[in-house]
């Protein structure tokens, strides 16, 4: 597999104890680039495409995706894959069809919703912990400033224009999901009701992870 698609997100991240990280302080080219990135996450109002997803356990899957600033997003996996991932109404919804389950987190006390958030500030409520670059490339890694145990999200950037390509969480057990973003196309806006987790018949109630 090409090595731009084995680089970084939980998609259903719950809060997990996470390992102390070591202080970050920025440098004058690191806070001009994260001005740069919030600028443009800012901006970054509505997108869909197709993604590619790489679990834990090495398992691969993809499908479609929405994302809708704010608070809006939908992965539907292609078949055989029974998975539907959506988040509007300030909830984060996992459904599983081949076994009528569902579970759901408030979109607050996930990694997902500092990137779905009505506006991003790279300060105050979110930390930046590191950034990295490569060649045509930045990450960056943040955590929520007041509960850095929510999870560490990594953003992945192709630089020069400034692009969303890839995301990852990285939990207390140091396993990773990463999430590929492609064949983007910008703009909206959508169809609220994409947004809509169906009813499940025998699906639980409440949340659960």
């Amino acid at each position: 597999m090409p090595r731009m698609l084995r680089r970084t997100l939980l998609l259903l991240a719950l809060a997990l104890p996470l390992q102390a990280q070591a202080a970050f302080t920025p440098t004058p080219q690191d806070q001009a680039d994260l001005a740069r990135i919030e600028t443009y996450l800012n901006g970054l109002t509505a997108l869909r495409g197709r993604f590619l997803q790489v679990a834990p356990d090495g398992g691969i899957s993809g499908g479609q995706a929405w994302l809708w600033r704010p608070g809006r997003l939908r992965f539907q996996y292609d078949p055989p894959a029974p998975f539907l991932l959506v988040a509007s109404h300030g909830q984060l919804v996992f459904q599983d069809s081949s076994i009528k389950q569902q579970s759901q987190a408030p979109l607050s006390t996930t990694p997902l919703g500092m990137l779905l958030a009505d506006r991003v500030s790279l300060s105050g409520d979110i930390t930046v912990t590191g950034i990295h670059r490569l060649p045509g490339e930045i990450d960056i890694s943040v955590v929520r400033t007041a509960s850095p145990g929510d999870g560490t999200l990594t953003l992945v950037f192709a630089d020069k224009p400034l692009t969303l390509r890839q995301w990852t969480v990285l939990d207390a057990q140091r396993k990773e999901t990463r999430v590929t973003l492609f064949d983007t196309v910008l703009g909206g806006p959508f169809d609220p009701k994409l947004f809509d987790a169906p009813l499940m018949q025998n699906a639980p109630a409440g949340g659960g992870g």
